[in-house]
């Protein structure tokens, strides 16, 4: 049987807020968004590349609310691969995004560290 990461949950303040985020800024499309109680909505965004998808599950209770934008202890979360690193980093600055350090053109690629609306820590990755 073949097996494939096809979800990955990020617990974020507000639904509306992150799919405004994720679809402006970052081009992503929203694939679900359907309601399953007064509180909860199963939201779901995947950039056009296709790969692993993100649920976008708002925060209940303090446990989960801490844990809004350090959802892995301040280490890179996820990765975004382009190919085309320069008019993707170019676009994502234009539109607010924080990149904390400059570009690095490794071995492997360049790769860029940003942080989306909550300061989860993602990698922006063109590989060789």
């Amino acid at each position: 049987m073949a097996r494939g990461i096809g979800l990955i949950t990020l617990v974020v303040d507000d639904y509306d807020e992150a799919i405004a985020w994720y679809t402006n800024v970052l081009g992503f499309s929203v694939e679900s968004d359907t309601k399953q109680s007064e509180t909860k909505r199963w939201v779901v965004v995947s950039p056009e590349r296709g790969g692993a998808k993100l649920l976008l599950a708002q925060a209940e209770g303090p446990q989960q609310q801490q844990a809004i934008g350090n959802q892995t202890g301040g280490r890179v979360a996820l990765f975004l691969y382009t190919d085309d690193f320069s008019n993707d980093h170019a676009k994502m600055l234009r539109a607010g995004v924080k990149f904390p350090e400059e570009p690095r053109h490794e071995a492997y690629g360049s790769v860029a560290v940003f942080e989306d609306l909550y300061g989860n820590k993602w990698d922006l990755l063109q590989l060789k």
